[in-house]
Order: structure tokens, then sequence, then C-alpha cells
């Protein structure tokens, strides 16, 4: 890795407000993509992998900062990366959103991402973005503030970034492509993993648990990932409070809590003092269980590292378990949890909530089915839609027919409210919408102030939590609520002062969620969906195309010259050539 060294920090006085003014840094990655051996759960399998790390390399930033990594695919399949939560103004190119943003990087080739962090600050992460590759291939993001700036409370004495995980025993990508092909559900993990490990709890595992050393009478920063493959998460240390102060790459007015639950795909900044006896405490996670047991088993492991005061002490005795991690299946813990997060709104990282609302959408998420009559049997193939839509990658990508104004890729009809209006939340268990699938695209003018109600719906007696995420833009969070949405009585309790302004956020199950944000990245083509594997690769997803604005300034940048190719469409690269001439 290479960098460019910053100029000096300059202030700039105008009415009274202080503005920075710097020459950010240029840094530079390697992500070298192939198989290694791991062994874990007293199993050996192998697995891709980032430069043989896992989890892979961290990337180190300030804000404003422009990294370019060049990943070279070294594995047996096609895939692309993708930088969560970062925005990437006027750079869908680079956003590494398979068939989206990008066809995939082919085995034996590369492709240098331009990853710009010009909002963001605090923890994100990278993973792969090709069906279930992320499980393996994923790492974290530190963005730190501006040269010459600090964090909004007092300087930590030290950091530790601990990557949530999934574990599989055998390759799990294998088994993903043959559900895709038949359309039936997908496995239960085999453990959860903090930083690549189990933890004591489980089999082969006691001697390999990651330990974190700390010293007594510090405060010490914790960078949280939340890079399941499909659950959200608790997570607590035993006999330590947690001083929640940032979620993806924003901060928040502090508070202190025994536990935090993270959605999937969602990043955690929290505090922690080291004030009790030295000794050794165990750092547990287990999973936010919401689905029906009567269609779904899950993994009960509790993940563990273990948090080690130096000094002397009697290192034989176990460590301490956390007392107050709420249980799998705690509803209230994880919605009280959530209802404490509000964005800090100071003078130096304020807030901007739309107020002047252009467009609503209305979108239902279900689980669902389509039923297949053969000639001596019936089968079915699961699904998920938004608003009845269930997504189909197109065979280019959708930002590369977008700008060359290819027609037949996709179409601009994604409605903005579901057809059907029912009870959402009943026990609906045997029955279905027939939701169609397509490649349906919403299109956005520059600048408008959008809303959006998403509402969970229990098709086939199968609501779920979802942890709704959308690319190239953070919105924010104004409510959230169980039952169906009324438009009178819960707009009252909708927070427009100080709301989280986030990137991933969770849908209750049975319940709803509404957002805000302005469509100010211009000439994107941004995916929007729910970030659970389980949920994508079944359809959870549509795509938010946002026009130009009316300069250069606000319109996308020209492609890069070297964009991978549709290898599997050779007839689509022509008319792709012709278009560019």
């Amino acid at each position: 890795m290479g960098v460019e060294p910053a100029c000096p920090v300059l202030l700039l006085f105008l009415a009274g407000i202080i503005i920075w003014v710097v020459e950010a840094e240029v840094h530079y990655y390697d992500f070298v993509l192939a198989e290694k051996n791991f062994t874990r759960l007293c199993k050996t399998k192998s697995m891709l992998v980032v430069n043989g790390q896992f989890p892979g390399p961290t990337i180190y930033v300030h804000k404003g900062d422009t990294v370019f990594v060049n990943v070279h695919n070294h594995g047996d399949s096609g895939l692309t990366v993708h930088w969560h939560g970062v925005k990437q103004p006027r750079n869908p190119w680079s956003d590494g959103s398979a068939y989206i943003t990008q066809c995939p990087i082919e085995p034996g080739h590369n492709f240098t991402y331009e990853v710009v962090f010009s909002e963001e600050e605090g923890t994100l992460w990278w993973h792969a973005n090709s069906d279930w590759t992320r499980n393996t291939v994923h790492g974290a993001i530190v963005i730190y503030p501006p040269h010459g700036f600090s964090y909004p409370f007092p300087t930590p004495a030290g950091e530790q970034i601990l990557i949530l995980g999934t574990w599989f025993t055998y390759d799990v990508n294998k088994v993903i492509k043959e559900i895709l092909r038949t359309g039936k559900d997908v496995p239960v993990s085999d453990a959860y993993i903090i930083n690549g490990q189990p933890g004591d709890f489980c089999a082969c595992s006691k001697e390999m648990a990651y330990r974190w050393q700390v010293d007594y009478g510090k405060t010490y920063l914790i960078r949280l990932v939340n890079a399941l493959m499909n659950e959200e998460f608790f997570f607590a240390i035993a006999g330590h409070d947690l001083i929640v102060v940032g979620i993806d790459g924003s901060y928040l007015k502090p508070f202190t809590t025994s536990y935090v639950m993270l959605s999937n795909g969602q990043t955690m900044d929290v505090l922690v003092k080291t004030n009790r006896s030295p000794g050794r405490y165990y750092m547990a996670g287990r999973q936010y269980y919401t689905d029906n047991l009567f269609f779904t088993g899950y993994d009960k492991t509790n993940a563990s590292a273990i948090l080690e005061y130096r000094g002397k002490y009697d290192r034989l005795s176990s460590p301490f378990f956390p007392e107050k991690l709420p249980s799998y299946t705690d509803y209230d813990s994880a919605t009280q949890f959530r209802k404490r997060l509000k964005s800090l709104a100071s003078k130096e990282h304020p807030i901007d909530v739309p107020r002047n609302v252009t467009t609503q959408m209305y979108i239902t998420a279900s689980m669902d089915k389509i039923v297949h009559n053969f000639s001596a049997y019936m089968d079915y193939t699961l699904l998920s839609s938004l608003n009845n839509i269930s997504w189909v990658n197109p065979s280019t990508d959708v930002l590369q027919a977008y700008y060359r104004n290819l027609s037949g890729f996709y179409t601009l009809d994604f409605p903005d409210e579901p057809p059907y209006y029912f009870d959402f939340v009943a026990d609906l268990r045997d029955d279905s919408t027939h939701p169609l699938k397509g490649t349906k695209v919403k299109v956005l003018e520059y600048g408008e102030e959008v809303e959006i109600v998403f509402q969970s719906t229990n098709l086939l007696n199968a609501s779920d939590e979802h942890s709704m995420y959308i690319h190239g833009h953070k919105f924010y969070v104004l409510g959230e609520g169980y039952g169906n949405f009324n438009s009178t009585r819960d707009t009252e309790t909708y927070n427009l002062v100080d709301p989280p302004y986030l990137s991933t956020a969770s849908l209750p199950v049975k319940g709803w969620l509404t957002i805000r944000f302005k469509a100010n990245n211009p000439a994107g083509v941004w995916a929007m969906h729910c970030q659970e594997g389980r949920h994508l690769i079944w359809g959870m997803n549509t795509v938010l195309i946002v026009k130009n604005g009316s300069n250069p300034e606000t319109s996308i940048r020209t492609p890069p010259p070297n964009m991978p190719s549709c290898a599997s469409y050779p007839s689509i690269h022509k008319a792709l050539e012709v278009s560019a001439e």
C-alpha cells in the first residue's frame, strides 16, 4: 500500500462557522482473492479469502480520503466487491453491486475500484457482492476524523475491531448454487464467529478463541461489524457497560447499555471502560431470531472472544459470561435498543432531515413462493419480493444499460405501492400474492426528497425482520412499529429532531419502518434491498436510478476504461461497443 501525504488543514471562517479544508490522502491496496485451507470445529475446508486472511485486511483512511483497491480474482467464480455504507458520490462505477453497477470480475482478471470517503466517519466494511461469497470475503473499514480534528468524545486509549461472522464446515457457495437452481431453503450455519474464531463454547475451539488484552483504568473504542450472512446479532461484554457513540459511519448521542443489537450488515462504534477487577471476561454474541420455528431452525451458537486484563490474577479460572446478553427471541430488548439510537446533531456534525417530501413510497417486504404444476406432482420455488416484484438480475449490469441508453435490460415501472392491500400481519400461512419476477426500477429526479414506508408481511406465516439497505445513500430513520402502518396514528410518532442517520436499518417482524433521504447521488444506479443473504438471493431487491442534476458537479462521472465485461454475453458487449462510439 502506498500513501501520498496530506497537506496541512486550513480553517476558513464564514458567518461564524468553522469550515475545514484539507487536501486528502490517496491510498492504494491490492486484494488478491484465492483459496486457502482453514480449520474450525474439528474440520478443514478450502475457502476464498483476501490476501490469505480471514477476516480480510482492514482499510484505514481519514474522512475525505480516496482509496484505490486493485482486486485480483484468483478464484473459480466471478465476483464483485462492495464498500458497504460508502456513498461514492457521482461514482456508481465503483459501487461493486453485481449486475447492477458492474458485471463480475471473472477468474484470472482484475479491476481497480476507486472508493471516495466523502461524508463517512467511524466504522464501515467491505465485502464480496456475488451470491454468498461475502461469507468469507469481507473486512473492516476504519474512517478517522479529518486531519486536525478529533472524535466528538475523549480520545480512547486504544481500539479493537470485532467482526461478527458465520461459519459453515463445508463450501456453502456450492450449496447456494444448487439452491438457486432448485429454489429451496438455505442451510443453517454451524457456528457464529468473532474475528474468525467460534470461541470456547464450540468443538475444537477453546484454545483458539480470539483474545484482546487491555490495561486497567482505560477507555477503549470497539468497532463492531455484523458480517453474518443472514442474522441480526446481540453482543455484550461480561461485567462491562458499553457506551454507544456511532453507527454506520455516523455519530450518535452517546448512551450507556449492557448490550447492543446490530442489524445484518450494520456497523457500530462503542466505548468500554476497563474499570472492573482485573481478570478475564467473555465478549459474547448470539443471534436475534425472528423467523417462524415451524419453518426454519436456527444456529444457537454463543460466539465468544475474551477480554483479558494485563496484570497478576488467577488465569486458570473460567472467564465471566455476560449475564445481560438477551435471549435469542427477545423482541423487546431489540426494539428498546433501537429506540435509543439518535443522531449526535451537533454544530460540527449537523443533520438535515428532509422536510419537503416529493416522492412517497409504501413498500411491502414479503416471503413467498411460486407453485409449479408438473404432470405427476406439484412443487414450489421459494422467493422474496418488494411490492410483489421479485428481482431478476439482467444479462448485463443496469448501470451500463442506463448510461449507454440500451433497451431491453430493465423496465421503469417499479410500483410506489403494493398491488393488493390486506391485513399484512395476519396469519396468512396458505396465502400467496403470486409475485412477479422482473427487473423493475424506480427513477428519481436529482434532489428529490423521498419517504419510504417499508411494511413487513406475514405471507406463508413467514414474517421475519429485514435489514433494509440502500446503496449510494444514507437515510434518516423516522420511526418503526409493529402491526400495519397507520398513516394518521404512526406519523405522530416520527422523530424529526435527531433521527439516526443509517445505511442499514431493521424492518420489524410484522411491522413497519419509515425512512427519508435526499436523492442527491446523481445518475447513480443504486440497489435497495434486504441485506440478509437468504432474502437477497431470492429477490428482495430493486434499483433506484437518480437522474443527473443541472451541471457537471451534479452529474455522473465518466466510466473507467476497464470495467469488467459480461463475458457470458458477447452479443451484449458488441452493443456496448457500438453505443460508446
